[in-house]
């Protein structure tokens, strides 16, 4: 008997087209279903944008409803190349006349000139840090004690010794500099102001500490008469007008004030003075508060509003032309929150000045949007009140600031638990149950194709030896009447 090599073969019928006809049929459910996930999945993301645009009215309601936004301050200053302020807190509004006479520096000194390489002896080096009084006149030690740098085995070059300097941590900074006639070493303070300057002594291992061979060739140290200082090759001032260690000096409202460093951070509090030059007229340093930064908060808070009211309105409308709704409309989670939200702008607060939002230039439209007016500029001239309109906090709807009553309505939306968390949570979970309806779908629809090729390859078999046996009599009964005839 023949084998069956395809499906209808056997029975002379389009099987495959049947079987693709009837699995077709089972997989019909599935065109909802992703018809559905579709939908879901838009409305997903569409939360997921009312979530991100709400989280954003939350950021700008936080600083509106905070006391700390209302008290920025705008600091200026009549020529910022000589002072420079910044506020460090809240500075008392007002305007300040600063007269520069001196920046701070730290002390300089340099060797004189050696040959690369040559070895300055052995001994110790005594670096002190202290005051210097004009002149090099009196060393007066600082509070920390004199740092011991060891020059040995006579093989120390200036470079060497330079590392060495700088590797003791006493205050210094060490460094070579060559020029036409060879190496020095140059030494400076690490920070500025008087008490940053330095005297560094010699203990020599050839017993003269003062003389002009071996280590003392380094050492300064002018308040003992020290005749290194103007010998040759010991170690000398860099230049008359920048070596010697100083405060900065200025005049603020005319008062004599000092600085170890070009910061004056505690003349005014909340208030910090930089100086960069010398003045040769007085400098205007005005502290006025900031009212443009405040107005920029608000416009902040308007854009917000509009952004996330735009997004409510486009998502819950109805197109009457096409007779289509929107992918929100009639979801009462969406409309109950755009009917919050406008009527959350539009309350009153009692207890002030301003108890609108219209009393302030910002007015409601016809769609919900918000409108700045000219106003506001006008409403701001009277700062306390407009903060008072928006961060009181009497404790009940009324009373409360519109800055407090946005924040605390955007941040119960936004918790864990809260309305946006709870609806795309449950949109989640119906786009997770329609994921397995298609696929439960799918499985049967697999299981129903696999029967009906097994019936239908049954049945090709059944009629292949139904046709066989049928050709069979054929045959016998044309063989039959051949010979009767």
């Amino acid at each position: 008997m023949a084998t069956i090599s395809s499906i209808g073969i056997g029975s002379g019928l389009d099987v495959n087209s049947i079987i693709t006809k009837l699995v077709d049929l089972e997989k019909q459910p599935i065109t909802a279903l992703k018809t559905k996930a579709t939908t879901l999945s838009a409305q997903l993301s569409a939360y997921g944008t009312v979530k991100s645009q709400l989280s954003t009215l939350n950021d700008v309601a936080l600083s509106l409803g905070t006391s700390a936004l209302w008290n920025p301050i705008s600091v200026t200053s009549s020529n910022t190349s000589a002072v420079t302020a910044s506020a460090t807190g809240v500075p008392s509004q007002g305007s300040y006349s600063v007269e520069v006479q001196q920046l701070s520096r730290g002390q300089s000194v340099a060797s004189a000139a050696v040959v690369s390489g040559t070895s300055l002896g052995t001994g110790t080096l005594s670096i002190q840090l202290g005051k210097w009084s004009s002149g090099f006149g009196a060393f007066t030690p600082g509070a920390a004690a004199a740092v011991s740098v060891t020059i040995g085995n006579g093989q120390d070059s200036l470079a060497s010794i330079a590392s060495k300097i700088n590797d003791a941590g006493a205050g210094v900074t060490a460094t070579i500099i060559t020029d036409n006639a060879g190496q020095r070493l140059s030494l400076r303070s690490n920070t500025t102001g008087e008490l940053s300057g330095f005297r560094m002594q010699v203990k020599d291992t050839d017993t003269t500490n003062n003389d002009n061979a071996g280590l003392s060739r380094l050492a300064f140290d002018p308040a003992t008469n020290d005749p290194l200082t103007s010998l040759p090759s010991g170690m000398a001032t860099t230049t008359a007008s920048s070596v010697q260690a100083r405060d900065a000096q200025a005049t603020l409202n005319g008062v004599a004030v000092t600085s170890s460093t070009n910061t004056f951070a505690s003349l005014v509090p909340g208030l910090s003075l930089q100086v960069g030059q010398v003045t040769t007229a007085p400098v205007t340093v005005g502290i006025a508060q900031d009212t443009a930064a405040i107005k920029k908060t608000i416009t902040s808070f308007v854009d917000a509003y509009n952004a996330l009211n735009t997004t409510l309105t486009d998502a819950t409308k109805y197109d009457s032309t096409n007779k289509v709704g929107s992918l929100l409309q009639g979801d009462s989670t969406t409309v109950g929150l755009q009917n919050a939200l406008r009527n959350l702008v539009g309350s009153i607060t009692t207890g002030g000045t301003f108890s609108r939002l219209s009393d302030i230039g910002i007015t409601v439209q016809r769609d919900g949007s918000l409108l700045t007016s000219t106003k506001l500029d006008t409403a701001l001239q009277n700062m306390p009140a407009v903060k008072s309109f928006f961060t009181s906090s009497g404790g009940t709807a009324t009373t409360n600031g519109l800055g407090l009553k946005l924040k605390n309505f955007t941040q119960a939306l936004l918790a864990t638990g809260g309305t946006i968390g709870a609806k795309s949570t449950a949109i989640q979970t119906m786009l997770d149950r329609n994921s397995t309806e298609q696929q439960k779908v799918t499985d049967r629809a697999t299981t129903v194709e696999a029967r009906l090729r097994k019936q239908y390859t049954a049945l090709d078999s059944q009629m292949a030896s139904l046709t066989a046996l049928n050709n069979y009599v054929t045959q016998q009964v044309t063989l039959w009447n051949k010979s009767t005839a």
